[in-house]
């Protein structure tokens, strides 16, 4: 016992993994270029994970940065069940104009508003005793809802509190399988968290609630989503959203390998 202990120690940190593997691996080739996130706090924080994500979509392709929209619908602490997302995907509503960088009125003349829906419950409900069967139930409801408007739905895989880990785990098995069983992407922002915490943890990804993201946190997440949802590498993206580049550069590569992995066949 003292011995397998003694190897686990020189091995190095171990990262949480989703013991199920996920169906849906890729959005591609035709990969979404907007997108509803639907969800809570996690979204908002720091200016909204939507708004980096455009920025970083934006540098990686500005031929075409024109066609990248991304907005929010978040409620503070809200679960899957307290979005009405039908109501949110209706016709000439959210999303059905914007301004571009002369500050033009553009109305979004589509066929849907959206090409993907992102979606998250609350932070521990996919794993709460009393709620876990409602992320269940809600998954399927709000997966079929983003389907009957013509757009993709795709799971956010939040992280664990800070103080604890054990969440990881937890958290990426819930969401796989609710993945796999509406045949829906992943992104994998959970395991990317304690990838980062177990390679570099005097990088603070929280702020002091020990919940919330602090900017790298965000940015973290920003990458991990980047990554998913275009299927392209962050690393050496010049969006960096104030954070040094040593740290960015960092962050790009944890949620890059991160989605590598949890993809792999």
């Amino acid at each position: 016992m003292l011995f397998v202990a003694l190897a686990a120690v020189l091995a190095g940190p171990i990262t949480a993994s989703a013991q199920t593997k996920p169906a849906v691996t890729s959005l591609g080739p035709d990969f979404p270029k907007t997108g509803i996130f639907i969800g809570n706090s996690f979204f908002y924080y720091n200016n909204g994970l939507p708004g980096h994500l455009s920025l970083m979509e934006k540098a990686a392709d500005p031929a075409n940065k024109q066609a990248y929209r991304n907005t929010m619908v978040t409620i503070g602490g809200s679960g899957c069940d307290w979005h009405d997302v039908e109501h949110y995907l209706r016709p000439n509503a959210i999303g059905s104009y914007s301004f571009d960088d002369n500050n033009n009125v553009v109305f979004n003349k589509l066929d849907k508003l959206f090409d993907v829906a992102v979606m998250m419950d609350c932070s521990q409900c996919p794993i709460h005793p009393t709620l876990k069967t409602v992320f269940t139930d809600y998954a399927k409801k709000n997966s079929d809802s983003v389907r009957a408007r013509g757009a993709k739905p795709v799971f956010f895989m939040s992280w664990a509190y800070a103080d604890k880990p054990e969440m990881t785990a937890q958290l990426a098995e819930a969401y796989t399988i609710a993945g796999n069983a509406n045949n829906a992407l992943v992104i994998p922002a959970g395991l990317a968290f304690a990838r980062a915490v177990a390679k570099q943890p005097e990088l603070n990804l929280y702020v002091a609630d020990k919940r919330h993201p602090s900017l790298a946190g965000t940015y973290l997440a920003t990458c991990v989503v980047f990554a998913a949802l275009t299927g392209r590498s962050p690393v050496g993206n010049p969006y960096t959203a104030g954070i040094d580049v040593p740290t960015a550069t960092f962050l790009q590569n944890v949620a890059w390998d991160t989605v590598q992995e949890y993809y792999a066949k």
